[in-house]
């Protein structure tokens, strides 16, 4: 089977740039979502604590469990809680969700502020006090999401005027209601690259940790190094002829007499099959016919071969981006830290 390889120092180096910015590592929330963007929970939860990541955040509470030894808080993002836990921290993105939270949960109150995607609306801020008051939770934080911070427009800008407003509301409710100080955080990767001074109390890091950060021209940020790559085990190889018809439905002729060897790594393991024929590695070997459930081939002989080392590149040829290229690659797949 194929295998991912994932870079420790190109991590660092990451998570360097990223500390600079926010100006302190314990204001970085590791983002884990997702099998961390495909590169691993648990592997990657322990070189960021090696690091000295104390924060991340993930997409449900069975994540959340699996990292307790590794951080000191943990957000869930899209999950009730049914365990209990002084490390785990739940989201309210809907008002009707409040009474399904028991008494005594730590929650963080998502505000749409233009997304239109969940989080409880500015105008229901008050509302949305009461009931978590009335329901006994603990609430931590106020927090948004950004929808096109990655993108050069004024979007963010209005975005982020409107979070403020919630900011200055929240911290009044705060007393109203008797709640500590709260918390507030907005920032994903492109967000916090936004900001000339960034003074928030962290940011949820996801892409740039992992080194696949595309942004416009204007709004590029030198120096992020992928963590992931891949490298599959040649399984046979053949001498073919100008001519010869290669894999299902004969789609690919070869051009001129060459070898062709056959990989362990198709579209069962996270191959996008809509790069069969088209493909061509980082070192420019060519692809050649459609991609298998299980293996691909390319004109190559080479005993290992570097299917790719960015996701980044691999999603231009796909019309797509590197989130989907790197969530798409199969848990089963061995990970291995160098």
């Amino acid at each position: 089977m194929a295998s991912i390889i994932l870079n420790k120092n190109n991590f660092f180096n990451n998570l360097d740039i990223i500390a600079k910015h926010t100006k302190a590592k314990d204001k970085i929330a590791l983002v884990l979502k997702d099998n961390a963007y495909g590169h691993g929970l648990i592997e990657m939860a322990s070189i960021a604590r090696e690091y000295g990541i104390k924060k991340c955040v993930v997409q449900l509470e069975s994540e959340a469990l699996k990292l307790e030894e590794y951080f000191d808080y943990i957000l869930v993002l899209a999950d009730i809680p049914k365990c209990s836990s002084t490390k785990i921290h739940y989201a309210i993105n809907d008002l009707s969700r409040v009474p399904s939270y028991p008494t005594g949960t730590k929650v963080e109150l998502k505000v749409d502020t233009g997304m239109h995607r969940s989080g409880v609306k500015p105008e229901e801020l008050h509302t949305a006090f009461a009931r978590i008051q009335e329901q006994g939770l603990s609430l931590g934080a106020v927090f948004t999401h950004h929808r096109s911070a990655d993108e050069l427009t004024s979007e963010w800008f209005w975005q982020k005027e409107n979070f403020t407003k919630v900011k200055e509301h929240a911290k009044e409710l705060a007393k109203e209601f008797g709640f500590s100080t709260l918390r507030f955080h907005s920032c994903n990767s492109a967000a916090l690259f936004r900001e000339a001074a960034f003074d928030e109390d962290m940011a949820r890091v996801g892409i740039a940790a992992y080194g696949c950060m595309n942004l416009p021209l204007a709004l590029k940020v030198d120096g992020f190094k992928a963590v992931l790559a891949v490298k599959a085990s040649k399984i046979s190889s053949r001498f073919l002829k100008k001519g010869a018809r290669v894999g299902y439905g004969g789609t690919h002729e070869i051009q001129s007499d060459c070898v062709v060897s056959n990989y362990d790594f198709g579209y069962g393991d996270g191959f996008f099959r809509t790069l069969s024929d088209s493909y061509k590695t980082q070192a420019d070997i060519q692809l050649v016919g459609r991609i298998s459930m299980d293996n691909s081939s390319f004109i190559s002989e080479e005993e290992e071969l570097l299917i790719f080392e960015d996701a980044s590149y691999v999603a231009a040829f796909t019309s797509t981006v590197s989130y989907e290229i790197l969530t798409s690659l199969k848990s089963e797949l061995k990970r291995e830290i160098r």
